[in-house]
């Protein structure tokens, strides 16, 4: 049996609508860096590349890239902090709580502005 490839990291890829909203919502109150973007045209749909620390997003307007709606879980470490400074930002849009879960975990549940849910967690350490 050959042997199985060395997967390095993935790159999930959420759909966006609209490129301000994106951006205020990734970039201003997420804290993500803009690493690049890409039209083909100036009228054409934007595509761009976000990141988080060692967390990489792609963002596409293009119609055929990934479904609205999607859903990507986030391993973090220091959830708290994280959370506070959501909270100091005063979003008008997003006020998320954290939850203790029964799989053992602590979440930050957030809803992009195009549906794409991202769910920030740290595990409980016993």
């Amino acid at each position: 049996m050959p042997e199985a490839p060395t997967v390095l990291h993935v790159t999930p890829i959420l759909r966006m609508f609209d490129e301000y909203k994106a951006k205020q919502f990734y970039l201003d109150y997420l804290g993500f860096k803009l690493v690049w973007e890409h039209r083909f045209e100036p009228d054409m749909p934007l595509y761009m590349e976000v990141v988080l620390g060692a967390l990489k997003l792609h963002l596409s307007e293009h119609y055929g890239d990934c479904t609205p709606g999607s859903a990507i879980r986030i391993e973090i470490q220091n959830l708290d902090a994280f959370h506070t400074r959501l909270l100091s930002q005063q979003h008008a849009y997003s006020r998320p709580g954290i939850e203790t879960t029964p799989w053992q975990t602590r979440e930050v549940r957030l809803t992009d502005p195009f549906g794409n849910r991202l769910v920030f967690f740290e595990p409980l350490v016993n």
